[in-house]
């Protein structure tokens, strides 16, 4: 099976099956994807997505973002969901670089959590109730999409190394992303170097901070952002296969 799906203009685009859960199970191949924005898709890169199946797309994006940059193109058959699980906005590219940026993008994780509980909430539903293939994404597949990854592997009980690691294969595409960047904005370069990083102490300093506060990713889905745990019951049914 293959993580990486390989297209032209999308970067980031995984599979997040074959991760193995602390019941000796696996998450299912090719049942949920995370991506970078679909808004890219075009000609033979949409050709390649229609054919992984998808019946369900989540767009974790502001509608801002998605007037401004695209949204994934009519598509015979597929559900398209924009929950813009961010409410607080800030523009990456100019974090001070004095801050210790993995504190200052794990704190604006965690505003995400305490925000969007409604969006999530809703996110989880989709993915719980999909029967055909389902893929999150937000515009570089890394900060909103990272949340909601690690969320949804912590409630699939996946050890945290494997939830650290699958955050932070982001990293092969940051290059192409920063590059993506540059394009959009001749003759400028981002003021903080980590523009476009996703290292794994993140997405460990995220984790730590929700367990100190809710107690488990299961207390705070099914806590403050009020996921009935008949959903997270139906979440593990159709994403974990146990041998």
């Amino acid at each position: 099976m293959r993580r990486h799906i390989d297209f032209d203009r999308v970067h980031n685009f995984r599979d997040l099956g074959g991760y193995r859960t602390a019941d000796g199970g696996t998450v299912r191949w090719e049942a949920l994807y995370r991506s970078d924005s679909l808004g890219k898709l075009a000609d033979a890169d949409l050709e390649r997505f229609r054919a992984l199946g998808v019946g369900t797309v989540i767009d974790l994006r502001y509608p801002w973002e998605i007037a401004e940059k695209g949204r994934l193109p009519e598509t015979e058959g597929v559900s398209w969901h924009n929950l813009s699980i961010e409410h607080r906005f800030y523009h990456q590219e100019s974090i001070d670089p004095a801050l210790d940026p993995w504190r200052y993008l794990a704190d604006r994780y965690a505003e995400v959590a305490e925000d969007g509980a409604e969006e999530l909430r809703t996110a989880l539903e989709l993915i719980a109730a999909a029967e055909e293939p389902l893929v999150f994404h937000c515009h570089s597949g890394k900060d909103r999409t990272g949340l909601l990854a690690a969320v949804v592997l912590g409630l699939l009980d996946v050890p945290d190394e494997e939830i650290l690691a699958d955050f932070a294969l982001t990293e092969l595409a940051t290059e192409r992303l920063t590059d993506d960047w540059r394009a959009a904005h001749p003759g400028k370069e981002p003021r903080w170097p980590g523009f476009g990083r996703a290292p794994a102490d993140v997405i460990r300093l995220f984790l730590a901070d929700l367990r100190e506060r809710y107690g488990s990713v299961y207390e705070y889905v099914t806590g403050h952002v009020g996921l009935d745990p008949a959903v997270v019951t139906a979440l593990r049914a159709r994403l974990v296969e146990i041998p």
